[in-house]
């Protein structure tokens, strides 16, 4: 999830590409591959669910994954031996609909798909790496960890309200980065967990899971 359309996107490739959508990095990274097929079926299992929900859901059969999929696939499932979709976000990023996109698509995960928020908890390019945004960012992430740990309801309500939330515009100056949460969190009524969290580049960055 990271790329922003009108209504919701799903790769529909059998055999997705890369998409180097980044600028300004090692000439190595361009050469990364990740071989790892498509799933046509899956994603109009997807669209489906998504369409029955209300959501304008497309197939775009010739999108490629992006690096907000390959990367961290990369290092998840280094042998590239899992079938793919990835799912574009809402251009609106309206956290609600993220939310509900995710409830739509929650009865996947009783079929064997791994739901995954592709993001970060903090992305501010120019907050890493300087010692001033150490404090902010662990006042967004104290929130952030509070609100992903609640059960689905009360947590829904917090995250449709996260602008609101101690230095959240430091935090994620644009919201491409946390809305992917928003669907995965959505996929669950179950309290979060926190799974990492470590001083990264003088930011505090975390990652949940929800089961």
């Amino acid at each position: 999830m990271g790329r922003r359309t009108r209504g919701l996107a799903l790769t529909g490739s059998e055999t997705p590409p890369l998409i180097y959508d980044y600028y300004g990095f090692p000439a190595h990274t361009y050469r990364l591959t990740y071989p790892a097929p498509g799933a046509p079926a899956l994603a109009a299992r997807a669209a489906a669910l998504l369409g029955e929900a209300g959501f304008a859901a497309s197939i775009d059969p010739s999108r490629g994954l992006d690096h907000g999929a390959f990367v961290p696939l990369k290092l998840a499932f280094p042998e590239a031996d899992i079938p793919l979709v990835e799912m574009s976000l809402d251009r609106s990023r309206d956290p609600l609909l993220h939310l509900r996109a995710g409830q739509a698509l929650a009865p996947l995960r009783d079929e064997g798909v791994l739901i995954i928020g592709s993001g970060m908890s903090f992305h501010n390019m120019r907050g890493y790496g300087d010692p001033r945004s150490t404090t902010p960012s662990e006042a967004f992430d104290a929130w952030l960890t509070e609100t992903a740990t609640l059960s689905g309801p009360e947590r829904a309500e917090r995250l449709a309200r996260w602008t609101q939330a101690p230095s959240a515009r430091f935090a994620h100056p644009e919201e491409e980065h946390l809305l992917p949460l928003m669907v995965a969190a959505g996929a669950s009524e179950q309290p979060g967990q926190r799974i990492f969290h470590d001083l990264i580049l003088e930011t505090a960055i975390s990652a949940f899971r929800f089961l």
